[in-house]
């Protein structure tokens, strides 16, 4: 998730709309725009050249020239600068001037007569929301993984030319258009690095939607490998999503220059990802519309969501962004996990997915807040504070995540699920929609580019208590939110005809694991998970299993095949080796705690009138 970060002073300047190149050409060279260009002559071994021009610097000490750490929608580091090499400068007349890497993300270019022209070679190959991938189909590009910048020059405009090596290749980009296709301004720093561009051969739909008196453009910019029929089916669907987002809300955000921009990448050597943007959103897959249509609309519909919820409306924690170091948060919880909640929640209302389709991510959610042994250890607002440690961080040390943490997507969803319920249990006018159009109404003006008020958790709970009442949202904030219990999953389904109950009473469970066999010896390849009996047994990731029941354990089907003997509560001896000792232990098999949310009707209930009622008021009619 991004948050675009601007000073008070930005936010009164005018930022509000980019400069002109004839305005720029008058400016004062202290606000002379920054520009790049940026060509892909060897776009086959996936390299990029990079120029940037600063002009109208101080004479008489070094420039810093630095790349980013950190990126628009991601909390963690990810040091965007081991992928620049070849670095050079010169000034304005062309002369060489002396560069030296003073950090491993900054270079200090000293010499110069006032203008710097910097210049590098970037090596990208993954395109995602993150990184940046060149070749010979397109590029598609996250800007602080492809972008140097100086420290000190953020607020001044920016100025880019794309260099096509192919006519026929189009740039979808939220970054705002000149006369010429090939170049684009963005009003300052912080706007560009929030601002993803994609150039190939892009198939493009658009269309118009009038939203609180005005009309404005979205725009589909696909990049796929499929048919039209395919595209066709896409564009109505994430049509439907869209109009059923407004719905939420009771408008579109005004977007900058009146468009939307969906990136839409879907081709066999692209990662998976989507990340939003103020006016866009970056979506890659290697799944294609044939295979994965409705896997690929459940990421439109999240990152869409995210056009009020976090882009507009957003955490004081989250503002500013720094993008020399990691962003933690205490609101990804709302920010993610409620936008996970709505995401299949207005795919199923508009009708692109199933009821079942529904209950399955919902259960799922709810299943993992109250099984999951990391809620003993953090609630969601700690939870979101993880992020810098989990939002794609890279590490090679062994962590106890699996006991100790869950996705603040995950546990939010599974909050909100829980607080639409609640709120429509008590008071049948009031629903989760309430609340969020109470965090629009208070939190999501814009002055310039910048939020007017970023929102704080006191601020989160005093809407809440505006839509419902001062003791309820102190309840539900203390239990839910800053404590760690699980909500009555089960008497709040109950109101909707929905049963949420253990799916598997029956099959004996010693936990989740897995044996990696060598030959004859079977080690465990996963941290067992507390409170489940093969942790309880004292087994942990690398033990080698050696019987179990009796049975000597020497391959796969060996290990399967004991398990299958066992019945539950039976207890039984396991001997396991761990780090050098023979250890034996007893064992008492359980069942599988994992819960699942079904209809009521599946298992031969009837749903009542009223049942039936509250479920279309809440999910929409089939």
């Amino acid at each position: 998730m991004y948050l675009l970060r601007l000073s008070a002073l930005a936010a009164t300047c005018a930022l509000i709309a980019p400069p002109s190149s004839q305005a720029q050409s008058r400016a004062p060279a202290a606000q002379r725009a920054v520009e790049y260009e940026i060509s892909f002559a060897n776009a086959a071994h996936h390299e990029a050249d990079v120029q940037a021009t600063f002009a109208g610097v101080p004479r008489g000490g070094p420039l810093t020239v630095r790349m980013s750490r950190s990126s628009p929608g991601r909390y963690a580091v990810h040091e965007f600068a081991k992928n620049v090499y070849n670095v050079r400068a010169v000034d304005s007349r062309g002369r060489a001037l002396i560069v030296t890497q003073s950090t491993p993300h900054a270079w200090s270019v000293s010499g110069h007569d006032g203008e710097v022209k910097f210049s590098y070679t970037l090596y990208a190959d993954r395109a995602d929301g993150t990184y940046a991938a060149v070749d010979r189909a397109g590029a598609h590009l996250n800007i602080p993984a492809t972008f140097a910048w100086a420290p000190g020059l953020e607020r001044r405009p920016v100025r880019v030319r794309f260099v096509r090596p192919d006519p026929s290749w189009t740039v979808a980009t939220q970054l705002f258009a000149t006369a010429d296709s090939s170049v684009f301004t963005a009003p300052n720093l912080q706007y560009f690095m929030d601002s993803p561009t994609h150039l190939a051969r892009i198939s493009w739909h658009r269309w118009s939607v009038r939203s609180g008196g005005r009309d404005q453009l979205l725009r589909i910019a696909l990049h796929h490998l499929g048919t039209a029929d395919e595209e066709t089916r896409y564009v109505d669907a994430t049509k439907k999503i869209v109009d059923e987002q407004i719905r939420v809300f009771g408008a579109l955000p005004a977007f900058d220059n009146g468009e939307y921009t969906f990136l839409s990448v879907y081709l066999p050597w692209a990662s998976g990802d989507g990340m939003e943007h103020r006016n866009s959103t970056s979506l890659t897959n290697s799944g294609s519309l044939a295979r994965s249509m409705t896997g690929l609309l459940g990421t439109v519909s999240h990152e869409f969501f995210h056009a009020w919820n976090v882009e507009r409306m957003r955490p004081q924690t989250l503002e500013p962004f720094d993008f020399t170091e990691a962003n933690m948060s205490d609101g990804l919880w709302l920010a993610e996990g409620f936008t996970s909640y709505y995401g299949p929640l207005t795919m199923k209302r508009a009708g692109v997915t199933t009821l079942d389709a529904f209950l399955g991510g919902a259960g799922g959610a709810a299943n993992a807040l109250v099984n999951t042994p990391g809620r003993r250890f953090h609630s969601a607002i700690q939870m979101s504070q993880q992020a810098p440690f989990v939002d794609a961080a890279v590490s090679i040390d062994p962590q106890n995540k699996p006991n100790t943490f869950l996705s603040y997507y995950t546990y939010g969803q599974a909050v909100a699920l829980a607080l639409d319920l609640s709120l429509r249990s008590r008071t049948p006018a009031v629903t989760l929609d309430d609340f969020m159009r109470e965090m629009w109404k208070r939190h999501g003006a814009q002055r310039g580019y910048a939020p007017v008020k970023p929102y704080t958790m006191a601020d989160v709970q005093a809407a809440l208590a505006a839509v419902s009442d001062a003791a309820f949202a102190r309840e539900f904030f203390s239990r839910y939110i800053a404590g760690r219990d699980a909500p009555p999953y089960a008497d709040l389904m109950a109101k909707a005809g929905l049963l949420f109950r253990q799916a598997d009473t029956s099959t004996r469970f010693l936990g989740s694991i897995s044996l990696n066999f060598d030959g004859t010896r079977g080690a465990v390849s996963n941290n067992t998970i507390a409170g489940t009996p093969i942790y309880e047994a004292g087994v942990d990731r690398g033990d080698v299993i050696v019987s179990l029941g009796g049975t000597t354990i020497t391959s796969q089907e060996s290990f399967t095949g004991a398990v299958n003997a066992l019945t539950p509560d039976q207890r039984v001896a396991i001997v396991f080796e761990s780090r050098g000792q023979t250890v034996t232990s007893q064992l008492t098999v359980g069942t599988n705690p994992r819960m699942e949310l079904v209809t009521l009707e599946s298992t031969g209930g009837n749903v009542t009138a009223g049942m039936q009622v509250f479920r279309d008021a809440w999910l929409g009619k089939p």
